[in-house]
């Protein structure tokens, strides 16, 4: 994984910048509106937390910076390129390249080890096999699971089938990581485990990190909290210490 040139953040240049979106879904003869002209900024090298209640947006806001799936209205930028006009197999190459998603439920395949779950995202490009063999091994060193490369994910914790996670999310040096409830399914230990190494990557790698969740102990981890309230963010007051 590639760290910052000066070996710290590197906020002060927005990474991403959303423009009235709106985004609807029908439900039946009944038009839900979910989002509604919603406007976000967001620095290079941020942690930023979405909470709000089930229903308010949250996942549909995720998967509108991430590329799988677009507005009704408004526009999406990422990195200076409006992914909001990118055709599907752009989309889908510019997704790959940029974004590591992930998820509460882990998503490993469980035929494969530990190793091959990282390596997944490489096959889909054109590096050598020792490349993507430095690859994986740097990125599962980067969670603390360099001695579980040959484990399946039976074999494994929880919180280190989410660090494999984390380190296949990784493997591609995207630019961004989009969590969605990724300590949802996980013990009190196991999530401060999770949520450290987040802000390691924000702060020591320059990552730009959003996470969407329904703990508040977990957003405190983050540097700004906002809530969807009614298809708007709100900004929260933070509490805990101060990240």
């Amino acid at each position: 994984m590639n760290r910052p040139e000066d070996g710290g953040r590197n906020e002060g240049a927005p990474l991403i910048e959303v423009r009235s979106i709106d985004k609807k879904y029908r439900r039946g003869s009944e038009e839900i509106h979910v989002l509604q002209g919603l406007n976000l900024t967001v620095n290079a090298g941020e942690f930023l937390a979405f909470m709000g209640p089930s229903g308010s947006g949250k996942t549909t806001l995720l998967n509108l910076l991430g590329g799988l799936d677009k507005p009704a209205a408004g526009t999406v930028s990422i990195g200076g390129e409006e992914i909001t006009r990118l055709s599907g197999s752009r989309l889908a190459a510019w997704r790959a390249r940029h974004v590591g998603f992930i998820f509460q439920l882990y998503n490993l395949i469980p035929v494969l080890t530990a190793y091959q779950n990282v390596e997944l995202p490489l096959l889909l490009t054109r590096l050598t096999r020792q490349r993507r063999h430095r690859q994986v091994a740097t990125a599962l060193e980067l969670v603390g699971l360099s001695d579980r490369a040959r484990h399946y994910p039976r074999q494994l914790s929880g919180g280190q089938e989410q660090r494999v996670a984390i380190a296949r999310a990784m493997v591609t040096d995207p630019t961004l990581l989009l969590c969605d409830e990724p300590t949802g399914d996980l013990d009190r230990a196991s999530a401060d485990e999770i949520l450290d190494l987040l802000v390691r990557l924000a702060e020591e790698f320059g990552k730009t990190v959003l996470i969407v969740t329904h703990d508040p102990r977990a957003a405190c981890r983050a540097r700004r909290v906002l809530h969807l309230e009614k298809g708007a963010l709100v900004e929260a007051e933070q509490e805990g210490p101060d990240r």
